[in-house]
């Protein structure tokens, strides 16, 4: 049995997912998030099973997205590089805040998400060393090559972008490899080319930084999570939280 609430934490409306009658109690963090376009409530079957195994888990709604999007789809197709930006920064405020409500063992805090939420994944273990462990489905680290195709950024959104320079996987991979890290990615995935996680996959091989790395492959699998990338995820941290 679990529980499940929307609550805020720093001014940000998240769902909050616990093993039943736990909710006080000191227990392994899962922060997870959700993909462009979508929300909280979409993307709830992580917390669902992560609480079953034992873990509180934190969902916030990106900027723009869930309990935060005002309505305008069409303006928010341009905005994907500073939303991604603002859900990594905010981290900090989500975490703080948390800390101040729950008891929390600082040892056992961990970051995950799909897509855009695997790419925010990856910019908060880059920014925050406190992060135990990191979950990556079907994402990327490697925003300025992949913002020159992926929702290339329009002139307000071009700023953004830049900023990521800082964030960016690719000059900063031993963050990458001092940690247990989980990449994930459907094989035949027609948004965030899978190539992007074979690529950080060998560079973190190339640089020997792969001993806690965890790459899976779903054959035939396009941009989707798939009960066995659920699965894979829940056991992941289950065994490093």
């Amino acid at each position: 049995m679990i529980e499940m609430y929307t609550e805020q934490l720093g001014g940000i409306e998240v769902l909050h997912a616990v093993p039943a009658g736990k909710k006080e109690s000191k227990l392994p963090v899962v922060f997870f998030y959700h993909g462009f376009t979508s929300s909280k409530l979409v993307y709830s079957y992580f917390a669902v099973a992560l609480a079953q195994a034992g873990m509180r888990v934190i969902m916030p709604d990106a900027e723009q997205h869930g309990s935060r999007f005002n309505g305008d789809d069409a303006a928010r197709r341009y905005q994907f590089w500073s939303i991604l930006k603002q859900n990594i920064d905010e981290f900090s405020q989500l975490h703080k805040a948390l800390c101040e409500r729950y008891p929390i063992d600082e040892h056992r805090v961990a970051v995950g998400g799909a897509s855009m939420g695997g790419m925010t994944a990856l910019g908060i273990m880059a920014r925050y060393p406190q992060v135990s462990c990191v979950a990556c489905l079907m994402g990327s680290g490697y925003f300025i090559s992949l913002g020159k195709s992926l929702f290339p950024p329009q002139v307000l959104d071009l700023e953004s972008l830049n900023k990521l320079a800082d964030y960016d996987i690719s000059h900063q991979l031993e963050k990458a490899g001092n940690r247990p890290l989980m990449l994930w990615h459907g094989e035949e995935d027609d948004v965030v080319p899978a190539a992007e996680t074979w690529r950080l996959q060998q560079a973190l091989i190339e640089k020997g930084l792969d001993k806690q790395l965890l790459c899976l492959r779903e054959p035939g699998v396009k941009h989707r999570i798939t009960p066995s990338a659920l699965e894979a995820t829940s056991r992941f941290f289950s065994e490093y939280l």
